[in-house]
Protein backbone atom coordinates (compact mmCIF):
# COMPACT_ATOMS: atom_id res chain seq x y z
CA UNK A 1 0.00 0.00 0.00
CA UNK A 2 1.26 3.07 -1.48
CA UNK A 3 -1.27 5.22 0.10
CA UNK A 4 -3.01 6.08 3.03
CA UNK A 5 -6.70 4.62 2.72
CA UNK A 6 -10.09 4.92 4.33
CA UNK A 7 -13.63 3.47 4.06
CA UNK A 8 -14.53 4.70 0.79
CA UNK A 9 -10.98 3.72 -0.65
CA UNK A 10 -11.02 0.60 1.04
CA UNK A 11 -13.83 -0.50 -1.68
CA UNK A 12 -11.98 0.15 -4.85
CA UNK A 13 -11.15 -2.52 -6.76
CA UNK A 14 -7.43 -3.95 -7.97
CA UNK A 15 -7.70 -2.61 -10.94
CA UNK A 16 -8.41 0.94 -9.85
CA UNK A 17 -5.45 1.04 -7.30
CA UNK A 18 -3.15 0.31 -9.91
CA UNK A 19 -3.78 4.23 -11.03
CA UNK A 20 -2.99 5.33 -7.41
CA UNK A 21 0.49 6.83 -6.13
CA UNK A 22 1.53 8.22 -3.59
CA UNK A 23 1.08 12.35 -3.28
CA UNK A 24 4.39 12.55 -2.00
CA UNK A 25 4.00 16.28 -0.46
CA UNK A 26 7.87 16.87 0.26
CA UNK A 27 8.25 16.97 -3.75
CA UNK A 28 6.63 20.22 -4.13
CA UNK A 29 9.21 22.95 -4.41
CA UNK A 30 8.68 26.74 -2.75
CA UNK A 31 7.82 27.50 -5.89
CA UNK A 32 4.93 25.21 -6.49
CA UNK A 33 3.78 26.43 -3.36
CA UNK A 34 3.63 29.94 -4.92
CA UNK A 35 1.97 29.32 -7.76
CA UNK A 36 -0.55 27.59 -5.81
CA UNK A 37 -1.09 30.53 -3.31
CA UNK A 38 -1.03 32.84 -6.77
CA UNK A 39 -3.84 30.93 -8.37
CA UNK A 40 -5.98 30.22 -5.32
CA UNK A 41 -5.65 34.33 -3.95
CA UNK A 42 -6.92 35.18 -7.51
CA UNK A 43 -9.34 32.75 -7.98
CA UNK A 44 -11.13 33.15 -4.69
CA UNK A 45 -10.75 36.90 -4.71
CA UNK A 46 -12.60 36.49 -8.57
CA UNK A 47 -14.83 33.48 -8.10
CA UNK A 48 -16.37 34.65 -4.57
CA UNK A 49 -18.52 37.05 -7.43
CA UNK A 50 -18.76 34.60 -10.20
CA UNK A 51 -18.80 30.80 -8.98
CA UNK A 52 -22.30 28.80 -7.49
CA UNK A 53 -22.37 29.60 -4.29
CA UNK A 54 -21.32 26.28 -3.92
CA UNK A 55 -17.91 26.94 -4.58
CA UNK A 56 -16.58 29.17 -1.60
CA UNK A 57 -18.73 26.65 0.71
CA UNK A 58 -17.06 23.73 -0.54
CA UNK A 59 -13.27 25.21 -0.10
CA UNK A 60 -14.22 25.17 3.79
CA UNK A 61 -15.21 21.99 3.90
CA UNK A 62 -13.07 20.01 1.57
CA UNK A 63 -10.50 21.25 3.73
CA UNK A 64 -9.08 23.47 0.74
CA UNK A 65 -6.54 25.71 2.09
CA UNK A 66 -5.53 29.37 0.24
CA UNK A 67 -2.06 29.72 1.15
CA UNK A 68 -0.75 25.96 1.07
CA UNK A 69 -0.99 23.05 -1.77
CA UNK A 70 -3.73 20.56 -0.06
CA UNK A 71 -2.42 17.54 1.70
CA UNK A 72 -4.85 14.87 0.25
CA UNK A 73 -4.24 12.63 3.65
CA UNK A 74 -5.84 15.87 5.39
CA UNK A 75 -8.81 16.58 2.74
CA UNK A 76 -9.66 12.74 3.07
CA UNK A 77 -10.33 13.58 6.92
CA UNK A 78 -12.95 16.08 5.75
CA UNK A 79 -14.07 14.23 2.49
CA UNK A 80 -14.99 11.46 4.50
CA UNK A 81 -17.80 13.58 5.84
CA UNK A 82 -19.89 14.06 2.75
CA UNK A 83 -18.89 10.22 1.75
CA UNK A 84 -16.00 10.90 -0.37
CA UNK A 85 -12.36 10.58 -0.60
CA UNK A 86 -9.49 11.86 -2.83
CA UNK A 87 -6.33 10.09 -4.06
CA UNK A 88 -3.53 11.05 -6.50
CA UNK A 89 -3.49 9.90 -9.68
CA UNK A 90 -1.04 9.23 -12.62
CA UNK A 91 -1.95 11.99 -14.67
CA UNK A 92 -4.35 11.26 -17.44
CA UNK A 93 -5.66 7.90 -16.97
CA UNK A 94 -8.45 6.40 -19.25
CA UNK A 95 -12.16 7.83 -19.37
CA UNK A 96 -13.47 4.82 -18.75
CA UNK A 97 -11.34 4.37 -15.29
CA UNK A 98 -11.48 7.98 -14.40
CA UNK A 99 -15.47 7.44 -14.22
CA UNK A 100 -15.13 4.44 -12.74
CA UNK A 101 -13.69 6.29 -9.11
CA UNK A 102 -16.26 9.21 -9.36
CA UNK A 103 -18.77 5.80 -9.45
CA UNK A 104 -16.90 4.64 -6.56
CA UNK A 105 -17.47 8.60 -4.35
CA UNK A 106 -13.57 8.97 -5.61
CA UNK A 107 -12.40 12.33 -6.43
CA UNK A 108 -9.14 11.74 -8.38
CA UNK A 109 -5.87 14.30 -8.37
CA UNK A 110 -3.04 14.60 -10.65
CA UNK A 111 -0.90 15.95 -7.85
CA UNK A 112 1.76 17.41 -9.89
CA UNK A 113 1.20 20.98 -10.23
CA UNK A 114 1.97 23.20 -13.02
CA UNK A 115 4.79 24.73 -13.80
CA UNK A 116 5.45 28.90 -13.10
CA UNK A 117 5.60 29.20 -17.12
CA UNK A 118 2.14 27.70 -17.33
CA UNK A 119 0.41 29.25 -14.33
CA UNK A 120 -2.63 30.58 -16.34
CA UNK A 121 -3.58 26.99 -17.84
CA UNK A 122 -2.36 24.13 -18.79
CA UNK A 123 -3.67 21.05 -21.04
CA UNK A 124 -2.11 19.07 -18.32
CA UNK A 125 -4.38 17.41 -14.96
CA UNK A 126 -3.21 18.76 -12.59
CA UNK A 127 -3.57 19.89 -8.37
CA UNK A 128 -4.74 23.18 -9.09
CA UNK A 129 -7.27 22.47 -11.91
CA UNK A 130 -8.84 18.98 -9.92
CA UNK A 131 -8.05 20.17 -6.09
CA UNK A 132 -8.93 23.61 -6.80
CA UNK A 133 -11.49 22.99 -9.24
CA UNK A 134 -13.58 19.62 -8.89
CA UNK A 135 -13.53 19.45 -4.89
CA UNK A 136 -15.03 22.27 -3.53
CA UNK A 137 -18.37 21.28 -5.82
CA UNK A 138 -18.66 18.10 -4.73
CA UNK A 139 -19.90 19.61 -1.24
CA UNK A 140 -22.71 20.05 -2.96
CA UNK A 141 -25.13 16.92 -2.35
CA UNK A 142 -27.12 17.56 -5.81
CA UNK A 143 -23.87 17.87 -7.78
CA UNK A 144 -22.12 14.89 -5.50
CA UNK A 145 -24.77 12.82 -6.72
CA UNK A 146 -24.57 13.66 -10.17
CA UNK A 147 -21.00 12.72 -10.22
CA UNK A 148 -21.33 9.40 -8.75
CA UNK A 149 -24.61 8.48 -11.50
CA UNK A 150 -22.16 10.10 -14.26
CA UNK A 151 -19.48 7.16 -12.98
CA UNK A 152 -21.82 4.86 -12.64
CA UNK A 153 -23.21 5.09 -16.39
CA UNK A 154 -19.86 6.85 -18.19
CA UNK A 155 -17.87 3.82 -16.98
CA UNK A 156 -19.96 2.05 -18.66
CA UNK A 157 -19.90 3.68 -22.22
CA UNK A 158 -18.43 1.59 -25.26
CA UNK A 159 -15.54 3.51 -26.57
CA UNK A 160 -14.13 3.22 -30.52
CA UNK A 161 -10.10 2.09 -31.55
CA UNK A 162 -9.89 6.12 -32.03
CA UNK A 163 -11.08 7.00 -28.21
CA UNK A 164 -7.73 4.56 -27.40
CA UNK A 165 -5.62 6.39 -29.97
CA UNK A 166 -6.97 10.48 -28.57
CA UNK A 167 -6.50 9.29 -24.86
CA UNK A 168 -2.99 8.34 -25.57
CA UNK A 169 -2.10 11.45 -27.84
CA UNK A 170 -3.40 13.91 -24.89
CA UNK A 171 -1.54 11.86 -22.45
CA UNK A 172 1.67 12.04 -24.47
CA UNK A 173 1.12 16.18 -24.34
CA UNK A 174 0.29 16.45 -21.07
CA UNK A 175 3.28 14.24 -19.99
CA UNK A 176 5.67 16.50 -22.45
CA UNK A 177 4.31 19.68 -21.79
CA UNK A 178 4.64 20.03 -17.71
CA UNK A 179 8.12 18.01 -18.20
CA UNK A 180 11.04 20.24 -17.67
CA UNK A 181 13.47 21.10 -20.67
CA UNK A 182 11.16 19.87 -23.62
CA UNK A 183 11.61 21.15 -26.58
CA UNK A 184 8.99 23.69 -28.33
CA UNK A 185 9.25 21.55 -31.52
CA UNK A 186 8.32 18.42 -29.89
CA UNK A 187 5.15 19.98 -27.93
CA UNK A 188 3.69 21.22 -31.36
CA UNK A 189 3.91 17.98 -32.80
CA UNK A 190 2.43 16.58 -29.82
CA UNK A 191 0.12 19.31 -30.22
CA UNK A 192 -0.94 18.34 -34.17
CA UNK A 193 -0.96 14.97 -33.47
CA UNK A 194 -3.89 15.52 -31.07
CA UNK A 195 -5.57 17.87 -33.79
CA UNK A 196 -5.06 14.64 -36.45
CA UNK A 197 -6.50 12.44 -34.57
CA UNK A 198 -9.71 14.30 -33.72
CA UNK A 199 -10.25 15.81 -36.94
CA UNK A 200 -10.65 12.06 -38.23
CA UNK A 201 -12.38 10.38 -35.59
CA UNK A 202 -15.48 9.21 -37.44
CA UNK A 203 -18.65 8.28 -36.22
CA UNK A 204 -18.66 9.08 -32.42
CA UNK A 205 -18.60 5.96 -29.85
CA UNK A 206 -20.86 6.33 -26.36
CA UNK A 207 -17.74 7.33 -24.74
CA UNK A 208 -16.94 10.34 -27.11
CA UNK A 209 -20.37 11.55 -26.71
CA UNK A 210 -20.29 10.86 -22.37
CA UNK A 211 -17.24 12.61 -22.67
CA UNK A 212 -18.26 15.68 -24.69
CA UNK A 213 -21.24 16.04 -21.59
CA UNK A 214 -18.92 15.86 -18.97
CA UNK A 215 -16.86 18.37 -20.21
CA UNK A 216 -19.59 20.49 -21.23
CA UNK A 217 -20.70 20.17 -17.37
CA UNK A 218 -18.27 18.38 -15.15
CA UNK A 219 -15.16 20.58 -16.88
CA UNK A 220 -16.92 23.85 -18.45
CA UNK A 221 -20.33 24.42 -16.65
CA UNK A 222 -22.19 27.71 -16.14
CA UNK A 223 -25.20 27.31 -14.12
CA UNK A 224 -28.13 29.62 -13.65
CA UNK A 225 -29.83 31.98 -16.49
CA UNK A 226 -28.36 33.12 -20.08
CA UNK A 227 -27.91 36.20 -18.86
CA UNK A 228 -26.54 35.72 -15.91
CA UNK A 229 -25.12 32.75 -15.16
CA UNK A 230 -22.40 31.39 -12.49
CA UNK A 231 -19.03 29.16 -12.96
CA UNK A 232 -18.76 25.58 -11.37
CA UNK A 233 -16.87 24.12 -13.84
CA UNK A 234 -13.64 22.79 -12.66
CA UNK A 235 -11.49 23.73 -15.89
CA UNK A 236 -12.92 26.86 -15.13
CA UNK A 237 -12.59 27.52 -11.52
CA UNK A 238 -9.04 26.67 -11.50
CA UNK A 239 -8.07 28.75 -14.99
CA UNK A 240 -7.26 32.66 -13.94
CA UNK A 241 -7.36 33.70 -17.81
CA UNK A 242 -10.52 31.43 -18.85
CA UNK A 243 -12.84 32.42 -15.68
CA UNK A 244 -12.81 35.55 -16.44
CA UNK A 245 -13.57 35.21 -20.23
CA UNK A 246 -15.90 32.51 -19.87
CA UNK A 247 -18.28 35.46 -18.76
CA UNK A 248 -17.93 37.88 -21.46
CA UNK A 249 -19.82 38.46 -24.49
CA UNK A 250 -17.32 36.70 -26.36
CA UNK A 251 -18.34 33.34 -25.34
CA UNK A 252 -21.92 32.19 -26.65
CA UNK A 253 -23.89 31.18 -24.19
CA UNK A 254 -26.47 28.05 -24.78
CA UNK A 255 -29.30 26.23 -22.83
CA UNK A 256 -27.72 22.92 -21.73
CA UNK A 257 -29.50 19.95 -23.28
CA UNK A 258 -28.62 16.69 -24.71
CA UNK A 259 -27.38 18.30 -27.68
CA UNK A 260 -23.84 18.51 -25.78
CA UNK A 261 -23.20 15.36 -26.45
CA UNK A 262 -22.57 16.16 -30.42
CA UNK A 263 -20.71 19.03 -29.19
CA UNK A 264 -16.71 18.43 -29.56
CA UNK A 265 -13.93 20.77 -27.78
CA UNK A 266 -10.45 21.21 -28.39
CA UNK A 267 -8.54 21.34 -25.28
CA UNK A 268 -5.57 23.33 -26.57
CA UNK A 269 -7.66 26.38 -27.12
CA UNK A 270 -10.55 28.53 -25.09
CA UNK A 271 -13.98 27.53 -25.34
CA UNK A 272 -16.34 29.83 -27.61
CA UNK A 273 -19.26 28.70 -26.66
CA UNK A 274 -20.49 27.27 -23.44
CA UNK A 275 -24.04 25.76 -21.65
CA UNK A 276 -25.44 26.91 -19.21
CA UNK A 277 -27.76 24.51 -17.20
CA UNK A 278 -30.36 26.10 -14.88
CA UNK A 279 -29.72 23.80 -11.87
CA UNK A 280 -27.77 20.66 -10.64
CA UNK A 281 -30.96 18.08 -10.59
CA UNK A 282 -31.52 19.21 -14.98
CA UNK A 283 -27.72 17.93 -15.01
CA UNK A 284 -28.91 14.55 -13.88
CA UNK A 285 -32.01 14.95 -16.19
CA UNK A 286 -29.99 14.89 -19.55
CA UNK A 287 -27.88 12.01 -18.17
CA UNK A 288 -30.51 10.11 -17.84
CA UNK A 289 -31.87 10.94 -21.17
CA UNK A 290 -28.22 9.75 -22.65
CA UNK A 291 -28.13 6.69 -20.86
CA UNK A 292 -31.85 5.68 -22.46
CA UNK A 293 -29.70 6.24 -25.26
CA UNK A 294 -26.94 3.92 -24.92
CA UNK A 295 -26.16 -0.08 -25.47
CA UNK A 296 -26.60 -0.27 -21.73
CA UNK A 297 -30.16 0.03 -22.19
CA UNK A 298 -31.17 -0.73 -25.77
CA UNK A 299 -29.23 -3.81 -26.40
CA UNK A 300 -29.89 -5.49 -29.79
CA UNK A 301 -28.07 -5.43 -32.95
CA UNK A 302 -26.62 -1.91 -32.46
CA UNK A 303 -25.43 -2.84 -28.96
CA UNK A 304 -23.27 -5.68 -29.80
CA UNK A 305 -22.45 -4.45 -32.75
CA UNK A 306 -20.84 -1.38 -30.82
CA UNK A 307 -18.44 -3.95 -28.84
CA UNK A 308 -17.68 -5.73 -32.00
CA UNK A 309 -16.54 -2.47 -33.56
CA UNK A 310 -14.70 -1.38 -30.25
CA UNK A 311 -12.22 -4.51 -29.96
CA UNK A 312 -12.24 -4.12 -26.15
CA UNK A 313 -13.43 -5.91 -23.41
CA UNK A 314 -16.89 -5.80 -23.06
CA UNK A 315 -20.09 -7.38 -21.59
CA UNK A 316 -23.72 -8.26 -23.05
CA UNK A 317 -26.99 -9.62 -21.03
CA UNK A 318 -29.37 -12.12 -22.54
CA UNK A 319 -32.88 -11.90 -20.93
CA UNK A 320 -32.46 -14.40 -18.89
CA UNK A 321 -29.55 -12.30 -17.33
CA UNK A 322 -26.43 -14.32 -18.31
CA UNK A 323 -23.81 -12.31 -18.90
CA UNK A 324 -21.11 -12.71 -21.60
CA UNK A 325 -17.86 -11.16 -21.36
CA UNK A 326 -14.76 -10.73 -23.85
CA UNK A 327 -13.58 -9.10 -26.94
CA UNK A 328 -16.38 -9.67 -29.17
CA UNK A 329 -15.31 -10.31 -33.01
CA UNK A 330 -18.46 -11.47 -34.49
CA UNK A 331 -22.45 -11.32 -34.69
CA UNK A 332 -24.36 -13.22 -37.13
CA UNK A 333 -28.13 -11.01 -37.87
CA UNK A 334 -31.27 -11.39 -39.14
CA UNK A 335 -34.33 -9.15 -39.70
CA UNK A 336 -32.25 -6.50 -37.57
CA UNK A 337 -31.70 -8.91 -34.72
CA UNK A 338 -28.57 -10.77 -33.18
CA UNK A 339 -28.71 -14.32 -34.05
CA UNK A 340 -25.80 -15.58 -33.07
CA UNK A 341 -22.91 -13.62 -31.22
CA UNK A 342 -18.90 -14.88 -30.93
CA UNK A 343 -15.83 -14.12 -28.86
CA UNK A 344 -12.31 -14.05 -29.36
CA UNK A 345 -9.77 -15.35 -26.97
CA UNK A 346 -10.96 -15.42 -23.02
CA UNK A 347 -14.72 -15.34 -22.02
CA UNK A 348 -16.18 -15.86 -18.47
CA UNK A 349 -19.71 -16.17 -18.16
CA UNK A 350 -22.05 -14.15 -14.99
CA UNK A 351 -24.55 -13.43 -13.39
CA UNK A 352 -25.43 -10.74 -11.52
CA UNK A 353 -21.97 -9.45 -11.74
CA UNK A 354 -20.62 -12.80 -10.52
CA UNK A 355 -18.59 -15.43 -12.26
CA UNK A 356 -21.03 -18.88 -13.02
CA UNK A 357 -18.73 -21.31 -11.33
CA UNK A 358 -16.59 -23.38 -14.32
CA UNK A 359 -17.23 -20.39 -16.68
CA UNK A 360 -13.93 -18.13 -16.14
CA UNK A 361 -11.54 -17.54 -18.85
CA UNK A 362 -9.94 -20.94 -17.79
CA UNK A 363 -12.99 -22.68 -19.09
CA UNK A 364 -13.50 -20.65 -21.72
CA UNK A 365 -9.50 -19.75 -23.06
CA UNK A 366 -10.39 -19.81 -26.93
CA UNK A 367 -13.71 -17.47 -26.98
CA UNK A 368 -17.44 -18.48 -26.47
CA UNK A 369 -20.05 -18.47 -29.43
CA UNK A 370 -24.06 -18.67 -28.28
CA UNK A 371 -27.09 -18.28 -30.15
CA UNK A 372 -30.19 -15.58 -29.20
CA UNK A 373 -33.70 -15.86 -29.82
CA UNK A 374 -36.33 -18.12 -29.41
CA UNK A 375 -36.83 -21.92 -31.05
CA UNK A 376 -38.53 -21.91 -34.40
CA UNK A 377 -42.32 -22.88 -34.63
CA UNK A 378 -42.51 -22.72 -30.63
CA UNK A 379 -44.10 -19.91 -29.06
CA UNK A 380 -43.02 -19.94 -25.58
CA UNK A 381 -39.01 -19.02 -25.28
CA UNK A 382 -37.01 -21.64 -23.41
CA UNK A 383 -36.23 -19.93 -20.40
CA UNK A 384 -40.00 -19.71 -19.67
CA UNK A 385 -40.65 -23.14 -20.27
CA UNK A 386 -41.69 -24.70 -17.32
CA UNK A 387 -40.36 -28.69 -16.35
CA UNK A 388 -42.54 -29.82 -18.12
CA UNK A 389 -42.47 -27.84 -20.98
CA UNK A 390 -38.68 -28.95 -21.31
CA UNK A 391 -39.12 -32.44 -20.99
CA UNK A 392 -41.66 -32.21 -23.79
CA UNK A 393 -39.19 -30.23 -26.40
CA UNK A 394 -37.17 -32.97 -24.88
CA UNK A 395 -34.65 -29.80 -23.47
CA UNK A 396 -33.72 -32.39 -20.79
CA UNK A 397 -29.99 -34.10 -19.19
CA UNK A 398 -29.28 -36.90 -21.43
CA UNK A 399 -31.18 -36.34 -24.41
CA UNK A 400 -30.16 -36.03 -27.91
CA UNK A 401 -31.81 -32.88 -28.98
CA UNK A 402 -32.08 -30.46 -32.37
CA UNK A 403 -32.84 -27.49 -31.73
CA UNK A 404 -33.56 -24.69 -34.35
CA UNK A 405 -33.71 -21.14 -33.72
CA UNK A 406 -35.75 -18.25 -35.77
CA UNK A 407 -32.68 -16.53 -37.14
CA UNK A 408 -31.32 -20.04 -38.64
CA UNK A 409 -28.74 -21.28 -36.11
CA UNK A 410 -29.26 -25.21 -35.59
CA UNK A 411 -27.77 -26.60 -32.36
CA UNK A 412 -27.66 -30.11 -32.37
CA UNK A 413 -26.32 -32.77 -29.75
CA UNK A 414 -26.79 -34.76 -26.29
CA UNK A 415 -27.58 -32.11 -23.20
CA UNK A 416 -25.51 -32.96 -20.20
CA UNK A 417 -26.76 -30.52 -17.98
CA UNK A 418 -28.67 -27.23 -17.06
CA UNK A 419 -27.63 -24.30 -15.03
CA UNK A 420 -30.16 -22.38 -13.55
CA UNK A 421 -30.51 -18.65 -12.24
CA UNK A 422 -31.98 -17.41 -9.02
CA UNK A 423 -35.34 -17.66 -10.55
CA UNK A 424 -35.39 -21.15 -11.75
CA UNK A 425 -35.05 -20.00 -15.12
CA UNK A 426 -32.83 -21.93 -17.30
CA UNK A 427 -29.58 -19.48 -18.44
CA UNK A 428 -27.22 -22.18 -19.40
CA UNK A 429 -26.85 -25.72 -20.78
CA UNK A 430 -23.92 -27.78 -21.90
CA UNK A 431 -23.98 -30.28 -24.65
CA UNK A 432 -21.22 -32.89 -25.95
CA UNK A 433 -20.69 -34.22 -29.37
CA UNK A 434 -22.35 -31.05 -30.91
CA UNK A 435 -22.86 -29.22 -34.03
CA UNK A 436 -23.76 -26.10 -34.57
CA UNK A 437 -24.47 -24.29 -38.29
CA UNK A 438 -26.46 -21.42 -39.82
CA UNK A 439 -27.77 -21.32 -43.20
CA UNK A 440 -24.68 -23.89 -43.95
CA UNK A 441 -22.15 -22.07 -42.18
CA UNK A 442 -19.85 -24.28 -39.34
CA UNK A 443 -20.01 -22.75 -36.54
CA UNK A 444 -18.94 -25.45 -33.62
CA UNK A 445 -18.14 -29.04 -34.17
CA UNK A 446 -18.15 -31.67 -31.74
CA UNK A 447 -14.28 -32.35 -31.60
CA UNK A 448 -13.87 -28.91 -30.22
CA UNK A 449 -15.14 -30.36 -26.65
CA UNK A 450 -18.15 -29.48 -24.60
CA UNK A 451 -20.71 -26.80 -26.63
CA UNK A 452 -22.25 -24.21 -23.82
CA UNK A 453 -25.31 -22.44 -25.18
CA UNK A 454 -26.43 -19.45 -22.95
CA UNK A 455 -30.10 -19.15 -23.28
CA UNK A 456 -31.90 -15.72 -23.97
CA UNK A 457 -34.58 -14.74 -26.18
CA UNK A 458 -33.20 -10.87 -26.38
CA UNK A 459 -29.80 -9.10 -25.95
CA UNK A 460 -31.38 -6.62 -23.60
CA UNK A 461 -28.13 -4.97 -22.53
CA UNK A 462 -24.32 -4.25 -23.94
CA UNK A 463 -21.60 -2.47 -21.97
CA UNK A 464 -18.06 -1.67 -21.52
CA UNK A 465 -15.88 -3.93 -19.09
CA UNK A 466 -16.28 -7.29 -17.67
CA UNK A 467 -19.24 -7.85 -15.78
CA UNK A 468 -17.54 -9.35 -12.75
CA UNK A 469 -14.02 -7.59 -12.26
CA UNK A 470 -12.53 -10.76 -10.65
CA UNK A 471 -13.18 -12.15 -13.87
CA UNK A 472 -10.23 -10.65 -16.14
CA UNK A 473 -6.88 -9.53 -15.41
CA UNK A 474 -7.33 -5.75 -15.80
CA UNK A 475 -3.99 -4.69 -14.33
CA UNK A 476 -1.53 -3.42 -17.17
CA UNK A 477 -1.08 -0.04 -16.21
CA UNK A 478 2.60 1.07 -15.03
CA UNK A 479 3.15 4.65 -13.16
CA UNK A 480 4.92 7.75 -14.91
CA UNK A 481 8.10 8.88 -12.75
CA UNK A 482 7.45 12.08 -11.33
CA UNK A 483 8.92 14.92 -12.84
CA UNK A 484 10.54 16.12 -9.25
CA UNK A 485 12.54 13.14 -9.48
CA UNK A 486 14.27 14.98 -12.28
CA UNK A 487 17.77 16.62 -11.21
CA UNK A 488 17.74 20.30 -11.21
CA UNK A 489 20.27 22.95 -12.22
CA UNK A 490 22.05 25.20 -10.09
CA UNK A 491 20.25 28.05 -10.66
CA UNK A 492 17.04 26.18 -10.78
CA UNK A 493 17.84 25.21 -7.24
CA UNK A 494 18.85 28.64 -5.98
CA UNK A 495 16.10 30.04 -7.25
CA UNK A 496 13.83 27.28 -4.70
CA UNK A 497 15.70 28.54 -1.96
CA UNK A 498 15.11 32.06 -2.50
CA UNK A 499 11.07 31.41 -3.03
CA UNK A 500 11.18 28.77 0.60
CA UNK A 501 13.10 32.16 2.33
CA UNK A 502 10.30 34.20 1.64
CA UNK A 503 7.78 31.65 2.29
CA UNK A 504 9.43 31.57 6.00
CA UNK A 505 9.31 35.39 6.42
CA UNK A 506 5.92 35.61 5.47
CA UNK A 507 4.97 32.52 7.64
CA UNK A 508 7.50 33.25 10.56
CA UNK A 509 6.91 37.14 10.32
CA UNK A 510 10.44 38.32 9.05
CA UNK A 511 12.07 41.42 9.33
CA UNK A 512 12.62 43.89 6.30
CA UNK A 513 16.20 43.61 6.36
CA UNK A 514 15.83 39.91 5.58
CA UNK A 515 13.15 40.53 2.63
CA UNK A 516 15.79 43.34 1.29
CA UNK A 517 18.41 40.92 0.96
CA UNK A 518 16.13 38.27 -0.62
CA UNK A 519 14.90 41.12 -2.97
CA UNK A 520 18.64 41.87 -3.88
CA UNK A 521 19.58 38.74 -4.74
CA UNK A 522 16.27 37.95 -6.65
CA UNK A 523 16.45 41.46 -8.99
CA UNK A 524 19.77 41.01 -9.60
CA UNK A 525 20.24 37.29 -10.50
CA UNK A 526 16.50 36.11 -12.10
CA UNK A 527 15.60 38.67 -14.42
CA UNK A 528 12.17 36.51 -16.17
CA UNK A 529 10.96 35.56 -12.50
CA UNK A 530 8.15 37.84 -11.44
CA UNK A 531 6.30 35.81 -9.00
CA UNK A 532 8.53 36.56 -6.43
CA UNK A 533 8.69 40.19 -6.67
CA UNK A 534 5.34 40.40 -5.78
CA UNK A 535 5.68 38.41 -3.10
CA UNK A 536 8.45 40.33 -1.37
CA UNK A 537 5.90 43.60 -2.37
CA UNK A 538 3.15 41.99 -0.63
CA UNK A 539 5.66 41.87 2.20
CA UNK A 540 6.61 45.27 2.46
CA UNK A 541 2.99 46.52 2.27
CA UNK A 542 1.89 44.26 5.08
CA UNK A 543 4.92 45.69 7.26
CA UNK A 544 3.73 49.16 6.10
CA UNK A 545 7.18 49.86 4.50
CA UNK A 546 5.04 51.97 1.73
CA UNK A 547 8.07 53.98 0.45
CA UNK A 548 10.59 50.97 -0.42
CA UNK A 549 6.79 48.82 -2.00
CA UNK A 550 6.61 51.97 -4.63
CA UNK A 551 10.15 51.10 -5.48
CA UNK A 552 9.09 47.34 -5.80
CA UNK A 553 6.61 48.30 -7.93
CA UNK A 554 8.12 50.25 -10.38
CA UNK A 555 11.03 47.67 -10.96
CA UNK A 556 8.07 44.97 -11.37
CA UNK A 557 5.80 47.05 -13.71
CA UNK A 558 9.11 47.82 -15.45
CA UNK A 559 9.60 43.79 -15.81
CA UNK A 560 5.96 43.87 -16.26
CA UNK A 561 6.56 45.92 -20.01
CA UNK A 562 9.43 44.05 -20.92
CA UNK A 563 7.25 40.86 -21.10
CA UNK A 564 4.18 41.56 -21.97
CA UNK A 565 2.93 37.84 -21.98
CA UNK A 566 3.11 38.36 -17.78
CA UNK A 567 1.70 41.97 -17.52
CA UNK A 568 -1.79 41.25 -17.33
CA UNK A 569 -0.12 38.41 -14.29
CA UNK A 570 2.19 41.22 -12.67
CA UNK A 571 -0.78 43.69 -12.31
CA UNK A 572 -2.98 41.02 -10.72
CA UNK A 573 -0.42 40.10 -8.25
CA UNK A 574 0.23 43.57 -7.08
CA UNK A 575 -3.33 44.21 -6.97
CA UNK A 576 -4.02 41.24 -4.96
CA UNK A 577 -1.30 42.11 -2.47
CA UNK A 578 -2.46 45.47 -1.97
CA UNK A 579 -6.32 44.20 -1.52
CA UNK A 580 -5.31 41.82 0.95
CA UNK A 581 -3.43 44.18 3.29
CA UNK A 582 -6.25 46.87 2.87
CA UNK A 583 -8.65 44.66 3.91
CA UNK A 584 -6.34 43.57 6.71
CA UNK A 585 -5.99 47.11 7.43
CA UNK A 586 -9.85 47.62 7.30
Amino acid sequence: MSYESNPVLDRLPDHLRQYIKPQNYEDYSPIDQAVWRYVMRKNVDYLSQVAHSSYVEGLEKTGISIDSIPNMYGMNRILKEIGWAAVAVDGFIPPSAFMEFQAYNVLVIASDIRQLENIQYTPAPDIIHEGAGHAPIIANPEYAEYLRRFGEIGSKAISSGKDYELYEAVRHLSIIKEAPETAPEEIKLAEERIEQVQNNMGEPSEMALIRNLHWWTVEYGLIGSLEEPKIYGAGLLSSIGESQWCLTDEVQKLPYSIEATRQGFDITKPQPQLYVTPDFAFLSQVLEDFADSMALRRGGLEGIQKLVDSKSLGTVELSTGIQVSGIFNQVLEKDGKPVYMTTLGPTALSYQQKELVGHGTRNHPDGFGSPIGKLKGINIAIEDMAPRDLKAYKIYEGEEVRLEFEGGVVVEGRIITGTRNLLGKIVLITFEECTVSCEGRQLFLPDWGLYHMAVGAELISAFNGPADLLSFNLISHELEPSHGETEKDPAQVQQEALYGQMRTLREQKGSLEEAQQLWNAWESTYKEDWLLGVEIFEFALKNQAFDWADELQKVLEERAAQMPAKNQLIGDGLELARLEVSTKVN
